[in-house]
């Protein structure tokens, strides 16, 4: 059975705005518009789309924080919003611009009171904390009061808070907001190992293509309330990444490699850019041929960046 399951899901809010002195005129506004997905157990999920598409009113729906319109949710097989408690002590969340810290009391106390709150049993909570204090490096700030943390120190205190009472999902959105390259980096290893340690499912919505391409395996593409793409990184690419280029270091410099359905872009040298569509020209193919044609001595091909291709889905659509 799915661990997350949607259908047909919409949310609408009425949004009141003043005319004159006292007249006031109400506006219905749809944040999500009927979706429909299933996540199953151990998948890391990446949930896209632009501000305003519905990913943080989807996500909030899936831990009961929001009442759907309409529609059928359900998560580890439990209504969100009517078992609501019963959910809450089997998932963790995270929202990247909120804290669940508190943030006078230093780390360690916000870990204890947290231990108090999902009545983790002290032999499971000290494990835990030992193992993610290792993996996430907390221990030179497990004494220092939440205010004074960075932001990076933050989101890793958030992300072992969620942790500590074996959630089975992990929802996070915008985990990585903020976040300079070596904090996203540590991050991203840490959720990458607890996914393959405990298999614990990930649904992971953010801005970050690079979170999704080192994360996630399958994608989720939502704009304006309706999920308009559910499948892996690479089919989307292909379909929707337009032209890939493959670049080509000749022994001696040479004249333009002309091959059918593919477009020699620049020279440089002993070094040509041929552009090439992935559907129309095998790219093992294309390699093979140049080879027959010209002496080597390096070669590499450049995808199209997946922000690019989602991108360019938002602009022109499917």
């Amino acid at each position: 059975m799915p661990v997350v399951e949607l259908r047909d899901v919409s949310k609408t809010f009425n949004v009141f705005q003043r005319r004159g002195r006292v007249r006031r005129t109400r506006t219905t506004v749809r944040a999500v518009d009927g979706i429909s997905f299933e996540v199953e157990r151990g998948e890391m999920v990446g949930y896209v789309g632009p501000n305003g598409a519905g990913k943080s009113t989807t996500v909030k729906m899936l831990t009961g924080i929001l009442v759907p319109s309409s529609g059928h949710v359900r998560v580890l097989g439990l209504e969100p919003t009517r078992q609501r408690v019963e959910l809450a002590r089997r998932i963790g969340v995270v929202f990247g611009q909120r804290t669940q810290l508190w943030w006078d009391l230093p780390l360690r106390d916000s870990f204890e009171l947290l231990r108090h709150i999902y009545r983790v049993p002290r032999d499971t909570y000290e494990h835990n904390l030992a193992a993610f204090a290792d993996v996430l490096e907390l221990g030179p700030f497990l004494a220092t009061p939440v205010r004074q943390l960075s932001l990076g120190q933050r989101m890793r205190g958030d992300l072992a808070a969620v942790l500590l009472h074996d959630p089975e999902i992990l929802f996070l959105d915008e985990p990585t907001i903020g976040l300079d390259v070596v904090a996203k980096a540590r991050i991203r290893a840490f959720l990458t190992e607890l996914n393959a340690d405990r298999e614990t499912t990930v649904l992971l919505t953010t801005h970050d293509m690079d979170d999704i391409e080192q994360l996630c395996r399958r994608m989720l593409v939502i704009d304006r309330g309706r999920v308009i793409y559910d499948g892996d990184l690479e089919t989307i690419r292909t379909r929707f990444g337009g032209d890939s280029v493959l670049v080509v270091d000749l022994v001696e410099p040479g004249p333009p490699i002309e091959i059918d359905g593919v477009r020699v872009e620049r020279i440089d040298g002993p070094r040509q850019w041929l552009r090439f569509r992935r559907e129309q020209t095998s790219a093992a193919a294309l390699v093979a041929e140049v080879a027959a044609r010209a002496q080597l001595r390096d070669l590499a091909i450049t995808d199209p960046a997946i922000e690019d291709v989602v991108r360019r889905i938002y602009e022109e659509g499917l």
